[in-house]
């Protein structure tokens, strides 16, 4: 399992309507792919403008088979709500049975 950290820089008067978009987007595109496990929305304590998508899936492969084009449409449908992203992935480890 992997997991998909994108860090986001929110100006706090709008991360209510980004929140929502951000929902009616890319949370519901990602929910149809295959792979996609679950994903979560965490902001810093002390740090209301940053906010963090936290992303699992099952295989980095199946995370990296969406095709562009289909990520492109999902970005122009946020509209000015589309911010940039700091990208870290993790790799879920599991102790040896």
């Amino acid at each position: 399992m992997v997991v998909e950290f994108l860090t986001f820089k929110v100006p706090v008067e709008d991360r209510q309507d980004w929140l929502r978009a951000d929902a009616d987007h890319w949370t519901r595109f990602l929910e149809s792919q295959q792979g996609f496990i679950r994903k979560e929305i965490w902001v810093p304590e002390g740090d209301p403008g940053t906010v963090h998508a936290v992303i699992w899936w099952s295989t980095l492969e199946a995370w990296h088979s969406i095709s562009d084009d289909a990520l492109d449409e999902v970005r122009a449908r946020m509209g000015e709500l589309e911010l940039p992203a700091t990208l870290s992935t993790f790799e879920v480890l599991v102790p040896d049975d």
